[in-house]
């Protein structure tokens, strides 16, 4: 298999020139939702973003970085803008300042992603204090206070649907990201108490953990041929994960197609991690 390259795809479709192309559910529930994301500009996040706004939902994000290129390339492409609000989600107070212009533009958000993560490589031994607090920031703090910030909104209007972005990295112990796999651990944890304490108001917390995705950071920083090989090797689909994958479980768990699922964690790894 060259490296970095996905070997081909069952035929679930084929486009004007017989490349083979995925296909995508179409979910009617979704237009016009009011959907926020973090770090929905870049990576799976951008995907996301698309996904969504293919659907016909109104979608928000923040992310730190600048997305403007993005929202115009997404603006040409689809004819409508996704909201942008820049944002430090370690920063709650602004956090919560941008999520409530989200819900003044599109109405109450009634579907939330928690995607915005940092897997910086790090060793027990060499963290400190500052390293834990900055990543568990990220990583884990952000996802509580998005999660209550919009779970009022969600009463009002009757129900909604958290994702929380987890990780197989946890269920597999990896070394070299132990404060990183602690969060995800944690983000389980905090998605099966929301759902029971928040299943009353019709609101549906689940969770998705993606395996490797190829996205350009990926790629960027951490695959290797050796390591791709080694990693496939463990999954039961030899397929590699690009982003468009996760953004089918995201689109399904945001649906009323799963109205009755909740405080779950979905796997989405090629069957590297058993969640039974």
């Amino acid at each position: 298999m060259p490296f970095g390259r996905a070997p081909p795809r069952p035929p679930y479709g084929r486009g004007i020139e017989g490349e083979v192309v995925m296909t995508r559910a179409t979910y009617p529930d979704l237009s016009g939702a009011s959907v926020f994301i973090t770090g929905g500009g870049s990576g799976i996040g951008a995907a996301l973003t698309e996904g969504f706004l293919q659907q016909g939902a109104s979608v928000a994000f923040v992310q730190r970085s600048d997305a403007s290129e993005f929202v115009a390339a997404m603006t040409a492409k689809h004819d409508r803008a996704p909201l942008f609000l820049p944002c430090d989600i370690t920063d709650t107070h602004a956090l919560e300042r941008c999520i409530k212009q989200a819900s003044e533009a599109h109405g109450d958000i009634t579907i939330l992603v928690n995607n915005a993560a940092n897997d910086k490589r790090h060793a027990t031994l060499e963290t400190d204090e500052e390293f834990w607090d900055w990543s568990t920031a990220i990583n884990l703090k952000a996802y509580f206070f998005t999660a209550k910030a919009v779970i009022p909104g969600m009463q009002r209007a009757g129900g909604g649907s958290i994702i929380n972005f987890s990780s197989i990295s946890y269920m597999m112990g990896n070394a070299g990201y132990p404060v990183y796999a602690t969060s995800n651990a944690g983000i389980t944890g905090m998605t099966r108490a929301l759902a029971r304490e928040f299943g009353p108001d019709r609101i549906r917390v689940n969770a998705i953990a993606p395996g490797w995705v190829l996205t350009d950071k990926q790629k960027d920083m951490w695959v290797t041929e050796e390591a791709l090989t080694s990693h496939i090797a463990k999954q039961c689909l030899k397929d590699t994960l690009d982003e468009q994958d996760i953004v089918g479980a995201t689109l399904f768990l945001a649906s009323n197609t799963s109205r009755m699922m909740t405080g779950q964690l979905m796997a989405v790894d090629g069957g590297v991690v058993t969640t039974g």
